[in-house]
């Protein structure tokens, strides 16, 4: 597969103005990456520029702490999918997991993937906060819950993927299942390496220096 569709190309900052928004969308169509990643305000207007393109609008749920209610996220994911969004990631209820209430986060991750529908559901891990036991845990619990992908990271916590986690992640998971490595991959070499890894999908704003325009 081409690189170019191994990517989200991402927009998640809280200062993007809508200009800026537009521009990613366009982008991501110009370059044909796999989907254009921005915040749940968005989705309706990159639906609408996506129209006519194969590129995806993925959006985030819980975003970046996942500590909402599953109420909440279920409902965010609703209306997301019902405002044109083809992909959602949503955040682990870290504290949850940390917590050994795997129950709360089975049950987390069930109601966004019932209310997502047929989109595609990718649950982001937070790996720089948790141990090797709880990935492999998350990863479990993910599986269970017919989610389509496990993520590394928000990019706004402590660190972003590493090649370690990735590979952790794959051997968890399988061949069931999607990885997506996302926070820091800006070069062609560490998308590379990530990929290799295992990861099946990569989260990035440098999208554009990655496939090496």
């Amino acid at each position: 597969m081409k690189l170019n569709k191994t990517i989200d190309h991402t927009i998640l900052n809280a200062d993007a103005t809508k200009e800026a928004v537009i521009k990613i969308i366009d982008e991501a169509k110009k370059y044909e990456f796999a989907s254009v990643c921005l915040e749940p305000c968005w989705v309706s207007l990159a639906a609408e520029r996506l129209k006519d393109s194969p590129v995806k609008v993925c959006t985030v749920i819980g975003f970046p702490l996942g500590a909402n209610t599953k109420t909440v996220k279920a409902f965010e994911a609703k209306e997301a999918v019902d405002n044109g969004a083809d992909e959602v990631d949503m955040v682990l209820n870290i504290g949850a997991l940390k917590s050994g209430d795997d129950a709360l986060v089975l049950e987390d991750m069930k109601a966004v993937r019932e209310a997502a529908k047929d989109a595609v559901v990718k649950v982001i891990l937070e790996t720089c906060l948790l141990t090797d036991d709880e990935k492999k845990k998350a990863c479990a619990l993910a599986k269970e819950a017919g989610l389509d992908f496990v993520k590394t990271s928000t990019g706004f916590s402590t660190a972003g993927a590493t090649v370690k986690d990735v590979k952790l992640m794959r051997d968890a998971v399988g061949d069931t299942m999607g990885v997506k490595a996302s926070g820091g991959i800006r070069d062609t070499k560490t998308a590379e390496a990530m990929i290799a890894a295992g990861a099946s999908r990569i989260g990035a704003s440098k999208s554009i220096a990655i496939i090496g325009e």
